[in-house]
């Protein structure tokens, strides 16, 4: 299958593919998913059998009511005609009925699979792939592509029905008159020549609205991610100017499509115009010549007609195939895209793990041109608290996302053990399931509190969660929501204060057992009071237990075993809090720098309510509660 050729315009990755009428490889992948409602199918195709027969035998009753009883005088066949076309026409409604009823339920069915199995997919793929594609694009797939293929089913059986229909009219033309039949066609090939100069024009203006459209969703979602910052820096008149500019690249796109396709419909009735004026021409002088019945030529005129409905009808669903053909090339090349990450064939699940973790020489880079991560060797023992600390861009968030196989470290480029195991020998999900990992900007869920601490571990008790909320702090605020921890929570716990969101997020962590907790920068963003409650709980939550801690906050790193320092993805320093001190180095460098920083500000303050109480400023009595690095 053709993969999207992508072209990078203005930074903006634009897909410009645009699909065929019929691609047999999509229709091939599709099937699958239609087989799932075999029975409603068969039914849907048998009624269409029946429709386009139905179609097709209306002018042959209207040629025989002329020919043998009007023409003739005698009329009293007409009553029997008279029930034979009223059963035609209801034969011809009730299986049009059933096949746009059929079709359309097998058509929801086939979306909800694709729905499941793009979010199943989406779901397994690793994070690389979301560090190159933007969420926009995603949901355009899922969401905009997909639904273009809404009726693609019941385009298929319809254009099959219509074709069906075609044949029918043309072979029931050549029957009945094969000159006349052939001069009734003649007009095809300059309909064909229309046609191909149209979907010249009508692809390009379909690439380019597909293209807007795309850059439409993804402009969407980054406003509306980032409302509050736009928000915050009063930038909203900048941002609907920009996003006004990417609509009107749409609304202009949009508009020549619809003039395209409008254009395409006046040359099919100019040429049904053209044959009936041929046939009615021509076939008038058969008649008086004695060489064509009435009948035949009334039916000539009603087959025609009939014959440019569905070609107009194909021509008015020509772009709508295309779309969903092109839908359908960009939903399987996602679902054929494989993860970066996979378990190795000979991968085996780790058992509980004891908690040590080893680092032997990694060197890992999110793209070849450059590492991240230099030759970082590192020992933990199990039961250790190990804090990570280092300026912005050091590596620190990387070495934990390879701990907990977000990425895989490359065959020769170092290895990371636990327990003594490669972990990429291990099947992942043994290894991150006795992990958790607490990070700076909290994620919750639409659901419940107690949803939420549960989260993937459902079958843990009301009273474990309970204790999990005890251990970090939550339960008392939680007990005091409306309905406590079955308070529903709105979209990522918008209900809720920062501070709040983050204690949940422990314990969502805690609730797990883990052997190893990682946390990373997981108090960056909660007040003093919440911090003490979480430094308060974790003293006792790190017990027997592996943690590994990244934080620009001193007190939450004073007291690990070992303080670990990044610069430039490698490790410049390994100790304890007064080991780094007294080596004097980049960790005391930080410490002073915010210590002095403090200082001054302590100062500046004492110094204000000095001057209004006539008293001299104090000097602040203890030492910084925390060291800034990034």
């Amino acid at each position: 299958m053709k993969a999207p050729s992508i072209a990078v315009k203005n930074g903006v990755q634009e897909e410009t593919i645009f699909g065929k009428v019929y691609d047999g490889r999509v229709v091939a992948r599709i099937v699958p998913y239609i087989l799932v409602h075999r029975n409603l199918a068969i039914l849907a195709f048998v009624a269409m059998l029946i429709f386009s027969g139905t179609t097709v035998m209306v002018p042959l009753i209207v040629k025989i009511g002329v020919d043998r009883f009007i023409a003739a005088g005698d009329p009293s066949g007409l009553t029997t005609l008279f029930f034979l076309f009223l059963g035609v026409a209801v034969a011809n409604f009730g299986a049009n009925y059933v096949q746009q009823l059929a079709m359309s339920t097998v058509g929801q069915g086939v979306l909800f699979g694709l729905r499941r199995d793009m979010f199943a997919h989406l779901q397994k793929l690793s994070l690389s792939f979301y560090d190159r594609i933007e969420v926009g694009r995603i949901m355009s797939r899922v969401q905009g592509d997909v639904g273009q293929l809404q009726e693609f089913l019941s385009l298929i059986v319809i254009s099959l029905g219509e074709l069906l229909s075609l044949f029918g009219i043309v072979a029931a033309l050549l029957i009945l008159d094969f000159r006349l039949g052939l001069l009734s066609l003649a007009v095809l090939p300059l309909f064909g020549v229309i046609l191909l100069v149209w979907q010249r024009h009508a692809m390009q203006a379909f690439i380019r609205t597909r293209t807007a459209s795309s850059i439409v969703n993804g402009a969407l979602n980054e406003g509306i991610a980032g409302v509050r910052v736009a928000q915050g820096m009063n930038r909203q008149s900048r941002n609907l100017e920009i996003f006004d500019g990417k609509s009107t690249e749409l609304l202009r796109s949009n508009l020549q499509a619809s003039r395209l396709s409008a254009g395409l419909l006046p040359p099919v009735d100019i040429l049904m115009a053209v044959a009936i004026g041929l046939v009615l021409f021509f076939g008038s002088r058969m008649v008086g010549h004695n060489t064509l019945e009435m009948g035949t030529l009334i039916a000539f005129v009603l087959y025609i007609q009939r014959f440019f409905d569905p070609i107009r009808n194909l021509t008015t669903q020509y772009t709508q195939l295309q779309r969903s053909m092109a839908s359908g090339v960009r939903i399987f090349e996602l679902l054929d895209k494989e993860s970066d990450l996979v378990d190795s064939p000979n991968a085996t699940p780790i058992p509980r793990l004891r908690g040590e973790v080893e680092l032997r020489d990694v060197s890992f880079g999110y793209s070849p041109e450059e590492d991240v991560t230099r030759n970082v060797s590192l020992k933990i023992e199990p039961g250790q608290t190990v804090a990570i600390v280092g300026p912005t861009g050091a590596g620190k968030t990387t070495l934990v996302s390879l701990l907990a196989r977000f990425y895989d470290v490359k065959r020769g480029r170092g290895a990371i053990l636990v327990d003594g195991m490669d972990i990429r020998d291990v099947t992942r999900k043994s290894l991150v399931g006795q992990m958790s990992m607490v990070l700076q900007e909290p994620f919750l869920f639409s659901g419940t509190v107690r949803e939420n601490i549960k989260y993937n571990h459902q079958e843990a008790t009301d009273l474990q969660t309970t204790e999990a909320a005890m251990a970090v702090g939550a339960h008392e605020f939680i007990t005091k929501l409306e309905d406590g921890y079955d308070t529903y929570l709105e979209e990522r716990g918008s209900n809720l204060s920062v501070g709040q969101r983050q204690l949940l997020s422990f314990a969502r962590a805690i609730v797990a057992d883990p052997r190893i907790l990682i946390l990373d920068e997981a108090t960056a963003n909660i007040d003093s009071y919440t911090e003490m409650l979480v430094q308060k709980a974790l003293s006792r939550l790190l017990q027997d237990r592996t943690a590994i801690v990244i934080a620009h906050r001193l007190s939450t790193i004073r007291g690990a075993h070992k303080i670990v320092v990044l610069a430039k993805g490698e490790i410049i320093e390994v100790g304890t809090h007064d080991q780094l001190m007294n080596l004097d180095g980049l960790y005391s460098h930080l410490y002073h720098m915010n210590f002095d920083a403090m200082e001054k500000s302590a100062a500046a303050v004492n110094g204000r309510n000095g001057s209004r109480n006539g008293a001299q400023p104090e000097q602040p009595a203890t030492k910084p509660a925390e060291v800034e690095h990034s």
